[in-house]
């Protein structure tokens, strides 16, 4: 922790980091020869006349060119593109917004100094920043990479952050309203190490401020407030630690990369990036019901992932501690790595990822020690521009959970599509979801499997109000499904909830 928290205060408290200053050795640019003036016509004489002397032109001269404020030999760019500007500027020294589609930052026009080499590359190889997600996921290439990016000395700094206030109703005899604030502060730094990268990544969440039973949310369920009682038709708060992690990558080729990957919490190699890093809904401050079949890993206290790059595909395995985070939210949990996850991922063209997985957590839920799970996953991400100045982010994912209960064997599944669709400074979202629960009813956590479902519709407007801050204000509305078994403990089979927010990003 002596590591990551000065880290994290770094890129996301301090001041603006002196950006380095580099030059790109090599990058020459001939300049024009003088020519040599017209020769006067020789007077007429009586003698001879005498041969003019050859004026020789001067030597080509060459002039290196100072990159504004990203260098061509910066070890983390790929080599090829050659800048044309031959105006040199002064380094910047200000923290500078990512690009969202070229990785480049934003003060370096595309036409001009940056093109598609030019892109920083991937935390695990030799591919497109923009590719990487939550812990050791993968995106769509051409998928949001929002964040702020300076340079100190060898290191890329990178910084990120969004927080919610948020007032929730939900209705029914089930339901509550609540106000609380969500959302995330995440810190990036990395270097070139040997042929590839080193990366140090922390991640906070101000969810712990919550209390410990979280907000209203009916068809929720999973985990604990109190080391006692589950919580039902609840999202739980997330810890404050979300991500403490190191990964380091090394090239095997061109296109192919080892790395390994750790974090105290870290997220294991299972499901597709955490919720509130899918483009798809990350504009939505409403967790997803499907969250404990899909992506509830992402804080998991002890992962340890190995894996290999080759092109667009990607297979990793990861040793993990499988016990969900307790009730305790704001300190750091330790545990033996028990548990193991596979995951196979594939970004067939840019605006696509797809991923399979499989895990086995050993003893996951602290209300049922003894018990442990099986899960598998499976899910395509989009992300593309579908017209101009329109952007197109979906999700669909599958995720079954199954468990062996005194000799029976007990599946469950889960169905989440998400999509969201933007245009300058609006963002509709939605999603659809249909579980099958055995939590809905206490007490009876193992017997019948109910499938309920929900869908909800929602959108947001952002207000810059300085260069690098911006404030939204958004809402949504959400009708769940109820079947006739569970009706009397809803009161209707549509029960609805509402969430009106404010938001404040980092961006």
């Amino acid at each position: 922790m002596k590591l990551f928290l000065p880290l994290l205060s770094t890129a996301l408290l301090a001041g603006p980091a002196l950006a380095q200053h580099m030059h790109m050795p090599g990058m020459t640019m001939p300049m024009p020869a003088k020519k040599a003036p017209p020769k006067k016509p020789a007077k007429k004489k009586l003698a001879a006349k005498k041969p003019a002397a050859k004026k020789e032109a001067p030597k080509r001269r060459t002039q290196t060119i100072a990159h504004p404020t990203i260098a061509m030999d910066h070890p983390q760019m790929q080599h090829g593109a050659s800048p044309v500007s031959a105006e040199p500027q002064a380094t910047g020294q200000e923290l500078m917004p990512m690009n969202h589609r070229s990785g480049a930052p934003m003060n370096m026009p595309m036409g001009e100094h940056a093109g598609p080499d030019m892109a920083m590359t991937g935390a695990l190889g030799p591919y497109a920043m923009e590719r990487d997600s939550s812990g050791t996921a993968w995106q769509p290439d051409a998928s949001e990479h929002p964040g702020l990016m300076s340079t100190s000395g060898g290191w890329t700094l990178m910084a990120h952050g969004v927080v919610d206030l948020v007032a929730d109703h939900q209705s029914g005899p089930r339901g509550e309203d609540k106000l609380f604030a969500s959302g995330m502060l995440m810190g990036m730094a990395r270097r070139p190490l040997g042929n590839g990268t080193v990366q140090l990544r922390a991640s906070l969440s101000p969810d712990a401020l919550m209390g410990p039973r979280g907000y209203p949310l009916l068809l929720a369920s999973g985990e604990t407030a109190n080391g006692i009682d589950r919580l039902i038709d609840r999202q739980h708060p997330h810890d404050f630690f979300m991500e403490v992690s190191a990964s380091l990558s090394q090239n095997l080729g061109p296109k192919s990369s080892a790395f390994v990957y750790a974090g105290l919490p870290g997220e294991p190699a299972f499901g597709p990036p955490a919720f509130m890093h899918r483009e798809a809904i990350m504009d939505s401050p409403e967790a997803p019901i499907t969250h404990h079949w899909l992506d509830s890993t992402h804080i998991s206290f002890g992962v340890l992932t190995g894996g290999v790059v080759i092109g667009n595909a990607k297979i990793e395995v990861s040793r993990f501690n499988g016990r969900e985070p307790d009730q305790h939210r704001w300190n750091i949990e330790t545990g033996p790595l028990d548990s193991t996850s596979v995951r196979v991922s594939w970004n067939p063209t840019r605006e696509l990822a797809l991923q399979a997985s499989w895990a086995h957590f050993k003893d996951p839920e602290q209300l049922e020690p003894g018990v442990d799970q099986k899960r598998w996953s499976a899910s395509a991400l989009y992300a593309g521009e579908i017209a101009s100045g329109w952007k197109l982010a979906g999700t669909l994912a599958w995720g079954r959970k199954t468990i062996d209960h005194h000799g029976d064997t007990l599946s469950d599944n889960a169905l989440a599509a998400e999509a969201s669709l933007k245009r300058g400074d609006w963002t509709l979202f939605g999603r659809g979801e249909v579980t099958e629960n055995r939590e809905l009813v206490e007490g009876d956590e193992h017997g019948q499997a109910y499938s309920v479902g929900k869908v909800s519709i929602g959108a947001v407007r952002d207000y810059r109000i300085a260069k690098h801050l911006s404030v939204g204000a958004g809402g949504l509305l959400a009708v769940n499904f109820i079947p006739d078994g569970l009706k009397s403990l809803y009161g209707t089979s549509n029960p609805v909830g509402a969430m009106g927010f404010l938001r404040l990003k980092l961006d």
